[in-house]
């Protein structure tokens, strides 16, 4: 798999995009035009509190392989020195694993596991 050659932030640094995008891509084909309303929505999937319990609900319900649990560990554990003021360290750590878990699916070009895995946690 190529995307053992980066490291756990670049894939969360992908990750991130590919998950912000797919999350207001289905927004906006939901037909939720409205622009503020549009982005309370995406807030709510994209934020690190957000991304950290979507990933423990994948977690919990066993949803991940061994390979997806061990790129989460990679993202999770790779240092980037700076935390956003509006979340703790240990929230935020679980979800840089989880948007590199994105990154490395949508390195090896499996937008599937991506959509189920979206599918999995989405609330309406």
């Amino acid at each position: 798999m190529h995307q053992l050659l980066y490291s756990g932030r670049t894939l969360a640094y992908l990750g991130d995009a590919v998950w912000s995008l797919l999350v207001r891509e289905y927004w906006v084909k939901k037909g939720e035009g409205d622009g503020n309303r549009l982005q309370q929505k995406t807030i709510a999937s994209v934020s690190a509190k957000a991304q950290a319990s979507f990933y423990q609900k994948l977690h919990e319900e066993g949803f991940l392989s061994e390979e997806e649990e061990e790129i989460f560990r990679r993202g999770r554990n790779a240092h980037s020195g700076v935390v956003p003021h509006n979340t703790d360290v240990g929230t935020y750590r679980i979800s840089t694993g989880f948007e590199a878990l994105i990154g490395a699916l949508y390195l090896e070009q499996n937008q599937d596991r991506i959509q189920q895995i979206w599918d999995k946690v989405r609330t309406e």
